[in-house]
C-alpha cells in the first residue's frame, strides 16, 4: 500500500489577499426598549372600539323605532269600518259591531263586559259613573237589539243595522276621552247683614 501524502489533502489558500478582504459593515442591530407592546396594545385597543361603536351605530339604524300604541278608541273605529263589509249578514255584522263595542268599553273604562252576558253586563253598567244615563240607555238597548240578531235569529232591515252601526260609533266617539270636569261655582259671598251684628 503507497503512503498518502497529508499535505496533499489540504488545499492552501489561493492568495493571503482573499482572506484579508474588509467585509462591509453591518448596520447596527435595534435594542428593544420594552415600551413597543405598550404602543400594539394601545392600537389593537383602538381598532376593537372604533369596530364596536361602529357596530352599535350600524345596530341602532337597523332597529326600527317602537310604535306607539294605538289608542281604544281608534281600534274601535276601524273595526266598526270593517265590520260594514258584513252587513249582507245580519248576524255576523252584528256579533263584529257588539264584540268590538265591548272590547272597546273594556280597554277603556276596564268593564269586564266580552266575559259577560248582557244581562251581567248591564247590571255592572248600573253601578258605573264612568257614562251618563243616557249613554246606558242607548247601550243597553244596542246590546239587547245584537242578542236579537245573534241569538233568535232576527233579521233586521239594512237601515236598522246601519243605526246600530251609528250608535256603536256614536258612543264611541262620546266617550273616547275623558269628560271636561266643570269648574265648582264660587262660594257665595257673605250677606252684608252678618257683619252688622254686635
Amino acid at each position: 500500500m503507497a503512503a498518502v501524502n497529508p499535505s496533499a489533502l489540504v488545499q492552501p489558500p489561493a492568495s493571503v489577499e482573499a482572506t484579508n478582504d474588509l467585509r462591509p459593515i453591518k448596520p447596527p442591530v435595534e435594542i428593544a426598549s420594552g415600551w413597543e407592546w405598550v404602543w400594539w396594545a394601545l392600537g389593537v385597543l383602538v381598532l376593537v372600539a372604533l369596530a364596536l361603536f361602529l357596530w352599535r351605530w350600524l345596530q341602532r339604524k337597523s332597529i326600527p323605532l317602537p310604535t306607539p300604541p294605538v289608542p281604544p278608541h281608534v281600534r274601535a273605529k276601524q273595526k266598526l269600518a270593517e265590520a260594514l263589509r258584513l252587513i249582507a249578514d245580519p248576524r255576523a255584522f252584528c256579533t263584529a259591531v257588539s264584540d268590538t263595542l265591548r272590547v272597546y268599553l273594556e280597554e277603556r273604562f276596564d268593564f269586564h263586559a266580552p266575559e259577560r252576558t248582557t244581562d251581567e253586563f248591564l247590571v255592572e253598567l248600573q253601578g258605573t259613573k264612568h257614562l251618563l244615563p243616557d249613554q246606558k240607555q242607548s247601550l243597553g238597548e244596542f246590546l239587547q237589539s245584537c242578542d236579537l240578531v245573534k241569538f233568535a235569529r232576527f233579521e233586521p232591515t239594512e237601515s236598522a243595522l246601519r243605526a246600530l252601526h251609528d250608535a256603536a260609533l256614536r258612543l264611541v266617539d262620546e266617550t273616547q276621552f275623558d269628560p271636561i270636569a266643570s269648574a265648582p261655582p264660587p262660594a257665595a259671598a257673605l250677606p252684608a247683614v252678618l257683619s252688622n251684628q254686635p
